[in-house]
């Protein structure tokens, strides 16, 4: 048997937890059957408005003794006064953008973000994911040694500087890859994991495939040109998202400014590292087709954003573009708590139980992204068989939270058994199922 019950939540729900766990309990305590819960309000996915500047009526002089801003941060700004426009989020001078909030898999900036591109280096990310996994399977340890192949010492472009014949350490190999974008270091990896490059390369594309990234196809293990080699924006955000929350334990070398090796100290491309809070990783790239790339990732008061850009000028255009947009995007949107991890979403009625009610509960957080200043508005719906047949084993999965926002995204998340109920003696389900049966449920 289903019933619908409405409650409106304002916006006060994601702050006043007291008010609102008082307001369920309330409601729940009306139900006399399970079934559909509902929780409405309303979201503004629209920005703020921005007020428009008039300008001067004259360019003023500068003040004696007043500096002005560099030649580069100039240019720079000159350049952003008419971007190009994106399909989601502000305009950028990027050819393919795609920034997304992880946590809430909000897609705060799209542009061209499934248009194949060249990865260039930013394929290291799947080099190193690869390595990762075989640490954590315990395959590879960090004291593991690779031989340097001539094809490896041979290599162009950004380099380690390894020496021909010499055995190089996994974690040394890693730091070169991360911090130093070696490609010299990648073949040895290649070679050292799949006997050729080209055997790595086709790993490297199946588990791209698995990880969900569906438009990437590799060739090589560093991102050097070769032609039937493309990824998209989108795909190598997954793969950012995935080295993150897969392993936590190594992502900290992606974070790393600088390295030293073979008495060579070469810095980290990755200036946010320098110039961005929060920024911890993770990897450029540069080729002449693709231009001027890089995969960012940062975290503030708890929050991250992933950025993938490519299609830039210039180094100094790279950092400036990404830098420009991860600020835009911490300070434009927000994320809100809708329910903490354990809370209770509805007390469902239950059939033959020791409890006549078990309640139902989410065994993870919730949170939605909103624009910065618009109180998130969501709808909830709790659906679940009802009344739920006993003995019933807390943690049990039993319903579905399905959370509506106002632009027409759903986001579901299971609900579960808060705690154990045991099923009722003999004599209580005799006469609980006499009553059901001359009364109904209005007894």
């Amino acid at each position: 048997m289903v019933m619908l019950v409405s409650l409106r939540i304002e916006p006060r729900f994601a702050t006043n937890r007291a008010l609102t766990a008082l307001t369920l309990s309330l409601l729940a305590g009306v139900l006399s059957v399970g079934a559909t819960f509902e929780a409405y309000a309303q979201q503004d996915p629209q920005r703020r408005p921005q007020q428009q500047q008039k300008p001067p009526a004259s360019k003023p002089k500068p003040q004696q003794g007043a500096t002005t801003a560099p030649k580069s941060e100039k240019s720079f700004a000159a350049k952003t006064e008419g971007l190009p426009p994106s399909q989601v989020g502000i305009g950028t001078l990027a050819r393919h953008a795609f920034m997304v909030d992880p946590q809430t898999s909000t897609v705060l900036l799209f542009k061209d973000a499934e248009v194949p591109m060249v990865p260039s280096s930013m394929a290291k990310m799947m080099t190193i994911y690869i390595v990762f996994e075989e640490l954590a399977a315990g395959r590879l340890k960090l004291d593991s040694r690779f031989r340097v192949s001539e094809r490896a010492r041979n290599m162009g472009g950004s380099r380690m500087f390894l020496e021909l014949g010499s055995d190089v350490s996994v974690e040394d190999l890693i730091k070169g890859i991360i911090v130093l974008s070696g490609n010299d270091a990648c073949v040895v990896i290649a070679e050292g994991l799949s006997g050729t490059e080209e055997a790595f390369a086709e790993r490297m594309t199946k588990r791209a495939r698995e990880l969900g990234m569906t438009r990437t196809v590799f060739k090589d293990a560093s991102g050097w040109p070769y032609d039937g080699q493309y990824t998209t924006a989108r795909d190598l955000a997954v793969l950012a998202d995935r080295t993150i929350e897969d392993y936590p334990q190594y992502y900290r070398y992606y974070a790393e400014q600088n390295w030293t090796y073979n008495n060579i100290r070469q810095e980290n491309r990755n200036r946010l590292l320098k110039i961005t809070a929060g920024t911890d990783g993770l990897k450029t790239g540069h080729t002449e087709e693709g231009g001027y790339g890089q995969a960012t990732s940062a975290v503030r008061d708890g929050r991250r954003l992933i950025l993938v850009v490519n299609g830039l000028t210039s180094m100094a255009e790279r950092a400036q573009e990404t830098s420009r947009l991860m600020e835009w995007g911490f300070r434009e949107s927000t994320n809100t708590t809708v329910f903490r991890a354990g809370d209770v979403v509805i007390d469902a009625p239950v059939w033959l139980g020791a409890q006549e009610k078990v309640p139902l509960i989410i065994p993870k957080a919730v949170q939605i992204t909103t624009p910065t200043g618009h109180p998130p508005s969501p709808r909830v719906v709790a659906r679940f068989e009802g009344p739920i047949p006993a003995p019933i084993v807390k943690g049990t999965k039993v319903g579905t939270a399905v959370i509506s926002l106002a632009d027409g995204k759903t986001i579901e998340y299971p609900l579960e058994a808060g705690a154990d109920v045991p099923r009722m003696g003999v004599v209580g389900r005799v006469g609980t199922m006499i009553k059901h049966y001359l009364f109904g449920w209005l007894s």
